[in-house]
């Protein structure tokens, strides 16, 4: 008997290499105020805790309003010139579900792992991160992925309609752990906006940071339709 589980057949993706300014794009010294930014996320008392303190899919933990109104205003602006959309807004079910928007997400290197995925297309179609740790290596950016299937053979890295996840697009959950190889990698650096096309695969290539909230990789999330 096998040690491993036997994992279904992975559907191949179609590819598009990831291009900066086509399907992401990177800004430098976003924020006016970053040391503000940081300063008053650290200072939140409101955490929601994911994994391993609770039963969450996400780690580490996250807290609301990242950002405030003025200046969440003005990230927006950014994005709609950057990506050429004329509207931004957050994305909700009939049913009221939502991505967390806006929120401070604070992972350490024991509490989270590299994991593939994408955003849910029917929430979103640009999600953002600001990397928001001055002492965090340039290995923990954001990387982008793509699929290599059994063979050996690399094959695609976005979900198209009328597929909503890469779950749904790749027909399971469950994939064998060699099943996707990084691609593009985006690295770390404070007050930097990665700004991506949220069905490309993609994950934080590392985490950081074992000792109180202050070591640990902290990053602005975004998520929005257009």
């Amino acid at each position: 008997m096998s040690l491993f589980p036997n994992h279904p057949a992975m559907q191949p993706l179609p590819y598009r290499k990831p291009t900066e300014g086509r399907d992401y794009w990177v800004v430098d010294e976003v924020l006016p105020n970053p040391d503000e930014v940081r300063q008053r996320c650290l200072a939140k008392t409101d955490w929601e805790y994911g994994y391993p303190t609770t039963g969450e899919v996400w780690p580490g933990m996250r807290a609301n309003d990242a950002l405030l109104p003025a200046e969440l205003e003005a990230l927006e602006a950014r994005v709609r010139q950057l990506t050429g959309a004329k509207r931004l807004w957050v994305g909700q079910t009939e049913d009221g579900l939502r991505l967390n928007h806006n929120v401070v997400q604070v992972v350490g290197s024991l509490e989270g792992a590299v994991k593939p995925h994408t955003d849910s297309l029917n929430l979103c179609r640009y999600a953002a991160v600001i990397y928001l740790n001055p002492d965090v290596p340039e290995r923990c950016g954001t990387s982008f992925f793509r699929q290599r299937m059994p063979n050996g053979q690399l094959a695609g890295n976005m979900v198209m309609p009328p597929h909503r996840n890469l779950v749904d697009a790749l027909g399971s959950r469950f994939v064998a752990p060699t099943a996707f190889v990084e691609d593009v990698r985006v690295p770390h650096r404070y007050n930097r906006l990665l700004l991506y096309k949220s069905n490309i695969i993609h994950s934080a290539s590392s985490y950081w940071g074992m000792d109180g909230v202050e070591s640990k990789r902290m990053t602005a999330l975004f998520f929005w339709m257009a």
